[in-house]
């Protein structure tokens, strides 16, 4: 690996379009930063699930909540919301969407290289 790498989310490596998602993904080998914005009325059960294939989001994330509000519902009941300034982990097995009507941004230092993906 070199001593230093400088990427920018203006001019990402990958960009992922789904209805109501945009997912900017910048890699850096075996790590990768990703940007996701979801508009107003986001549902991973809505607009990821049919490209992921699976029954709940099964990608790790590191959130860190730049604007707008995140509601996530684990598979085993529990649920929490991140707002501007949050930062969250999450397991896999989860929904999320989107709370009110602004759209939410925030970083993943997780999961770039699999969300918004056909599940293998």
């Amino acid at each position: 690996m070199e001593n230093m790498v400088n990427k920018s989310l203006n001019t990402p490596d990958e960009v992922r379009s789904l209805p109501k998602t945009r997912v900017d993904v910048i890699d850096f080998g075996e790590i990768s930063l990703m940007k996701l914005t979801f508009e107003p009325g986001w549902r991973w059960s809505e607009h990821v699930k049919p490209t992921a294939g699976t029954a709940s989001c099964e990608v790790p994330h590191f959130n860190y909540c730049l604007s707008g509000r995140l509601h996530v519902r684990m598979d085993d009941g529990s649920e929490s919301e991140i707002g501007p300034g949050d930062a969250q982990l999450l397991a896999s097995g989860h929904d999320a969407w989107v709370v009110g009507n602004e759209p939410y941004v925030g970083l993943d230092f997780q999961g770039g290289h699999l969300y918004g993906k056909p599940a293998h």
